[in-house]
């Protein structure tokens, strides 16, 4: 078992800047890919940024690149997501989540967090 727990999310006008972090407990953290995923109300779970075990792998989603930058502490067993340059359309509950190997689909991801808030107003 992995649990996960994000932290950071908040309001901030459009143009902001916020940063997310993911604290996780339980099986060893570096043994473990992961990933941020948002859900809008109304939409379905987004798949937003990915990193591999060791950081060297790193992966987005076509409407963050650019814009959001995903990193580990594996000493810290900490995730972090940074988000630039944020935008109305960001607003959603963000989500990590822990998988084996690289993905991007929902149903990859054996663990999950509980989520944290974003809102970006216009």
């Amino acid at each position: 078992q992995v649990q996960l727990v994000e932290s950071g999310g908040g309001l901030v006008q459009a143009g902001g800047s916020l940063r997310l972090s993911c604290v996780a407990s339980g099986r060893t953290f570096r043994a473990y890919s992961m990933g941020w995923f948002r859900q809008a109300p109304g939409k379905e779970r987004e798949f937003v940024a990915g990193i591999s075990w060791n950081g060297g792998t790193t992966y987005y989603g076509d409407s963050v690149k650019g814009r959001f930058t995903v990193s580990r502490d594996n000493a810290k067993n900490t995730l972090y997501l940074q988000m630039n340059n944020l935008k109305p359309e960001d607003t959603a509950v963000y989500y990590c989540a822990a998988t084996i190997g690289i993905a991007t689909r929902t149903a990859s991801y054996d663990y999950w967090g509980q989520g944290t808030q974003v809102s970006v107003s216009a």
